[in-house]
């Protein structure tokens, strides 16, 4: 099949004239294209010009869980053999990286070359808004434009209610388009189709959040499995296992993912300091450029607490996400580790001092 005819199969899957030029050193080898859109156990499926084809990943598995084949890559596979393998995967363009619950702390890829990251909030239980910030870090940190779905707004009683409920994420997520969705009415569904339908979007939230029922009315037929919601709790049972690319009908691929119990930050500094947008711009017009915004006079954050410009809240989430991303960063970067250390031991001898001052003063 010449390339003319694969780039016309696979364009569907995202693939482009900058993908083709970068594969051409595997295209004279006589190595397939194509993108992953499954991995299960050392093995995936990749849609090529000549079908879905099974294939190894053993072939480019490093100690690097970073570098692993993962859903999203677009691949050089080989055209035969008995096992097929992977030879290799392009650049990836984006990577949806976390923190594994591992004492190793490592990262762990769950998407490749994404467009959107959808996060997925039900509406059937109480917003957890520093969850959804959580979720915000990894996907600016990615790369990919983020979209904040509210699912089963359907449960909600009323307009009013509904309408606070999305001001109140808008808050959460500057610069992040909010869209409150039923998958049961179809509210919202055509503005979310909209916007999946140029590139490639993950769909990402917890257990329970509707992915799967919003995967399936984006598609059009019951693709996912689904399980009823709980009478109990409002909240829906985890069904997808995997990771899959699927083929949106408007256009698109989308990416469903299993529910994520832990969300941790995977050097996304940057990420979270594009969540916290307004506390960065605040910052700059701190008295001191190294202001922690603790006690310090002139701190323009502070200023904005105490005029209620910035809720408490968010300066504490914004905190707490920065310090647990220092300690996950920490742990693989021994000159960070070294600074950490230095910082302790100038505040313990700042904390020493003015103890000795106060004793001083008492006597």
């Amino acid at each position: 099949m010449t390339s003319t005819s694969a780039s016309a199969v696979l364009a569907p899957y995202g693939w482009d004239e900058a993908w083709a030029e970068m594969f051409a050193p595997y295209d004279s080898e006589g190595l397939l294209p194509g993108r992953v859109l499954r991995v299960d156990r050392g093995q995936c499926d990749v849609v090529t010009a000549v079908g879905v084809l099974r294939a190894d990943t053993a072939f480019v598995t490093p100690h690097d869980p970073l570098r692993v084949v993962c859903t999203g890559d677009w691949v050089a596979v080989e055209p035969a053999g008995n096992p097929r393998y992977v030879r290799t995967y392009l650049p990836r363009r984006t990577a949806f990286v976390r923190s594994t619950s591992s004492k190793r702390s490592e990262g762990q890829i769950l998407a490749a070359n994404v467009d959107h990251a959808i996060v997925a909030v039900s509406l059937a239980v109480d917003l957890d808004l520093g969850r959804i910030e959580r979720f915000l870090a990894l996907a600016w940190e990615s790369g990919a434009q983020p979209v904040v779905v509210l699912t089963k707004s359907d449960l909600v009683p009323d307009a009013v209610t509904l309408a606070h409920l999305v001001q109140d994420v808008e808050t959460t997520a500057p610069g992040v388009p909010v869209l409150a969705v039923s998958a049961v009415d179809g509210d919202g569904l055509e503005v979310l189709a909209a916007v999946v339908s140029g590139g490639t979007s993950v769909l990402l939230g917890q257990s329970g959040a509707g992915k799967s029922t919003l995967a399936n009315a984006l598609l059009g037929e019951d693709v996912m499995d689904v399980q009823a919601t709980r009478d109990v709790d409002g909240k829906g049972r985890h069904t997808t296992t995997t990771r899959n690319l699927l083929l949106l009908p408007t256009g698109g691929v989308l990416i469903d993912t299993p529910g994520l119990r832990g969300v941790g930050l995977w050097d996304a500094e940057t990420g979270v300091g594009q969540v916290f947008s307004e506390i960065e711009e605040l910052a700059e017009r701190c008295r001191f450029h190294d202001c922690a915004h603790e006690s310090e006079p002139g701190c323009a954050v502070l200023g904005a607490i105490d005029s209620g410009e910035l809720p408490v809240r968010r300066l504490e989430s914004y905190r707490k996400l920065l310090r647990e991303n220092q300690r996950i960063v920490a742990k693989t970067d021994a000159r960070l580790r070294a600074e950490i250390r230095k910082d302790w031991k100038r505040k313990g001898a700042e904390g020493r001092a003015a103890m000795e001052a106060k004793r001083g003063r008492w006597m």
